[in-house]
């Protein structure tokens, strides 16, 4: 029983990080001495049987009485129930320095289960090519500061959508966009979006579209005024288009019926 005791103190003393001095608490057969914990004691050990601590098993309770018979050093090792360690070294005195023992929380070697430290949380980018935005920001103002060119272009009821340029750089393609409004009414946007069709459109079952996300817009207007024409930029990821593909164009009105596919 003794030798189980013993390995028993060991294993929770291996379990908990005792890195500073322990206290040393002198003990005797003649007087009780107290130790007062800061929560209730829900078990406490000592390392040889010349050493006892008695505390309430059934009812816990806040303090403990320890006794001692002449014999060599041990230890005391106390578990409360919030789960902080105490460890001390007992020592057999005569004549006892001190009776009442008052502990403080700091006093705790560690915890029966160890503390998990909250990681703070990784702060990532809205998405992968956030750290690029002033590259693409350079290199659509460049864009729109070249000439020109008229890869495709739709009119419908006064408006027009154009392409005019499709730049691959890096793992990204750049699309120039022009929209001119002489329909006599302004044109406020609702969307533009892009789609990769597959297929012939006149044979729905074999018809397959798909919108590309745009990673980056420059100086798209929320809306086209009478009159004029704005021309701005989407980022996009890179793609190829197959044999069978095509790039689409879908510009729609806001709070109108006017849509324009190009």
């Amino acid at each position: 029983m003794k030798i189980y005791i013993t390995l028993l103190v060991l294993i929770y003393s291996m379990s908990v990080s005792a890195q500073q001095p322990l206290d040393t608490i002198y003990a005797n057969d003649q007087k009780n001495v107290a130790l007062f914990f800061p929560n209730p004691i829900r078990q406490g050990i000592t390392g040889a049987s010349h050493f006892v601590f008695t505390y309430n098993r059934e009812k816990e309770q806040y303090f403990g009485l320890l006794q001692a018979k002449p014999g060599a050093e041990s230890n005391l090792l106390t578990v409360t129930n919030d789960g902080k360690v105490y460890s001390y070294i007992l020592k057999y005195s005569e004549k006892l320095p001190k009776l009442n023992y008052f502990i403080d929380k700091n006093e705790s070697i560690g915890n029966e289960k160890p503390e998990h430290i909250k990681q703070k949380p990784t702060v990532a980018p809205l998405n992968e090519y956030a750290n690029r935005i002033t590259h693409f920001q350079k290199m659509s103002a460049y864009l729109l500061n070249t000439s020109f060119e008229n890869i495709a272009t739709k009119r419908k009821k006064g408006i027009k959508v154009q392409l005019q340029k499709m730049v691959y750089d890096a793992s990204e393609v750049y699309l120039v966009i022009e929209i001119k409004n002489i329909s006599g009414i302004d044109f406020e946007i609702d969307y533009l979006n892009v789609y990769r069709a597959n297929g012939n459109n006149k044979r729905k079952a074999s018809y397959q579209s798909l919108r590309q996300e745009v990673l980056y817009k420059h100086k798209i207007p929320e809306a086209i005024l009478n009159g004029q024409s704005q021309r701005f930029v989407y980022v996009l990821p890179k793609f190829v288009l197959g044999d069978n593909e095509k790039l689409i164009l879908e510009l729609k009105e806001i709070n109108g019926s006017r849509k324009i596919t190009l």
